[in-house]
């Protein structure tokens, strides 16, 4: 009998690095788009806000 276990299919990591933020990704429920749609929303954010050299003018 043969009891090794079988390893976890690993992810297509090729994939996920091609993988751009869509609108659609705050609706989605995986976690590559719920990461992906923080992400944006932090940048946009951070955007918005400008940077601290700007806040002197």
């Amino acid at each position: 009998m043969n009891l090794k276990k079988q390893p976890k299919k690993q992810p297509d990591t090729n994939e996920m690095a091609d993988r751009q933020f869509e609108t659609e990704d705050y609706n989605r429920q995986d976690a590559l788009s719920q990461g992906l749609a923080e992400t944006h929303e932090q940048v946009s954010d951070a955007y918005q806000e400008g940077s601290f050299e700007d806040t002197d003018r």
